[in-house]
């Protein structure tokens, strides 16, 4: 019953979300290989995963974003509340399908993790593939 009324109103049925890895992963992200991005043009991350190679990772809130720099011979770095995170790599804000770069899509809070490639999906990536060689924290 409840299904039926929420498609009535919404023309949505209720979506359970994947599992990826063991978590749930949202139903409108697009997983670009170096980051995950969130579809909707609303739609917004509360949090920031960092993924490294070597399986470490730890995840930061959005609203201790206080700056975010491009440059792209230096890479992006992120100032989060006191500590300071830095993504070295190629293509960081290149515009990929969907219209944004990596850069751009984390000013738009629409980035829920980035990951660190390893050495044979450095070796494999096109030269026109976003990918992030370090993330330093």
């Amino acid at each position: 019953m409840t299904d039926s009324i929420l498609q009535k109103y919404t023309g949505r049925k209720p979506v359970e979300a994947e599992s990826v890895n063991g978590s749930p992963e949202p139903d409108g992200l697009d997983d670009l290989g170096a980051f995950g991005l969130l579809r909707g043009i609303r739609d917004r991350a509360i949090m920031l995963e960092f993924r490294k190679k070597d399986g470490n990772s730890q995840a930061l809130a959005y609203a201790w974003l206080e700056s975010a720099a491009f440059d792209p011979s230096e890479g992006i770095t992120l100032q989060l509340g006191s500590r300071k995170i830095r993504l070295v790599g190629r293509n960081l804000n290149q515009a990929g399908p969907n219209g944004l770069g990596l850069f751009t899509a984390i000013t738009r809070h629409r980035v829920l993790w980035i990951q660190e490639a390893d050495e044979p999906a450095i070796l494999q990536a096109l030269d026109s593939a976003t990918l992030i060689e370090r993330i330093e924290w």
